[in-house]
């Protein structure tokens, strides 16, 4: 039994399968998920867990070197945004998009990962970094 990292079975395959440049999203409880995409349901309730606890241990274990986030965040849910921004290393690009857009850049991902989170545009595109 793993003691430490991702312990979730489903999002640790997928994050050992990551190449550069390969990308995951994390969501929050109302973002559809594209037919054929893996969905890695961790949802337990509204809420919990929460879209900072999920993308906190996948920072911690995933080399990330861009980022795209929904540009409606910024107005509808701005404590969200200052709280994610301020976690990420200094050296990751992030990219804001239209939310619509973000949905259809989900057809491309290795996976969603649904979160209990229910707060409005609490969705991110992690896309992985090389650590040469």
């Amino acid at each position: 039994m793993k003691k430490e990292g991702i312990l979730n079975s489903d999002l640790a395959k997928i994050a050992d399968d990551l190449g550069h440049t390969d990308q995951v999203c994390i969501g929050d409880l109302g973002l559809p998920v594209p037919s054929g995409v893996k969905k890695i349901d961790l949802a337990l309730t509204r809420g919990k867990p929460t879209f900072q606890e999920v993308l906190d241990i996948y920072l911690e274990n995933i080399l990330v070197e861009k980022i795209y986030l929904a540009d409606e965040i910024k107005e509808n849910n701005p404590e969200q945004l200052k709280i994610l921004l301020t976690k990420l290393p200094a050296d990751v690009e992030v990219v804001f998009v239209s939310h619509e857009t973000l949905k259809l850049m989900n057809h491309d991902v290795k996976a969603v990962v649904r979160t209990g989170e229910n707060t409005p545009y609490s969705n991110i595109i992690l896309q992985s970094g090389v650590a040469l």
